[in-house]
């Protein structure tokens, strides 16, 4: 299942031309927290799809019945650009355990390709459990792929969201096919191109770098 937000009449769609804009990208602060508020909307769609039991709540006055989450997910992302949108996710789901992961492009010399190097991981149990694996940009799938299968050593996940705001069509549909069955994808919007250095086009430019400044 793919859901795409830009394709939807959405105050979502604010959030995304603002991660577009040229001019706004020179506030950093706006810019994470337009990555932020992209986790937030996709962490609303997906809590529609978690499991939920009748509760009775008191009030001062009374008591009511409400529809409350059985379980929370683990929400995962990829250091460091994923920070705000993981932010923007435990806004709502304020309870979930975290689980980060460091993987970088590692650039071959003179060339426009590059492997993908997972360093660094840190997690609770995903055995059986929910997981919303986010990063702002699907440019060609590999470090989402790599990165889940390193996940996979602390458990195997009962159900995988993946959460992007920028995706190419290449990227999403390696992810689709290297993924396992039944997938959720919810993407802030999908771009037709990328460049030979695997960058979306129109896209948004470096995520990291905006959020965070320019790295050596």
């Amino acid at each position: 299942m793919v859901k795409e937000l830009a394709k939807e009449q959405s105050v979502a769609n604010h959030f995304i031309a603002e991660l577009r804009d040229i001019n706004v990208q020179k506030d950093a602060m706006r810019f994470r927290r337009n990555l932020e508020r992209i986790g937030e909307v996709i962490a609303l769609e997906v809590s529609r799809t978690m499991q939920y039991e009748e509760v009775e709540v008191t009030s001062p006055l009374g008591a009511a019945q409400t529809m409350l989450m059985v379980e929370q997910p683990v929400l995962a992302t990829i250091l460091r650009a994923g920070l705000p949108m993981h932010q923007g996710m435990l806004n709502y789901f304020d309870k979930a355990d975290s689980a980060f992961v460091s993987a970088y492009r590692k650039h071959r010399k003179g060339e426009d390709a590059f492997d993908v190097e997972v360093e660094y991981m840190s997690s609770t149990s995903l055995e059986d459990r929910v997981v919303v694996l986010c990063d702002p940009m699907l440019a060609t799938g590999r470090s989402m792929v790599l990165v889940y299968k390193a996940l996979l050593r602390l458990g195997k996940p009962k159900a995988l969201h993946v959460a992007v705001a920028i995706a190419s069509v290449e990227g999403l549909e390696y992810a689709k096919l290297h993924l396992p069955a039944g997938t959720r994808f919810w993407i802030g919007a999908v771009d037709e191109e990328m460049t030979a250095q695997a960058y979306i086009v129109p896209g948004l430019g470096d995520a990291g770098d905006l959020a965070y400044g320019a790295k050596m």
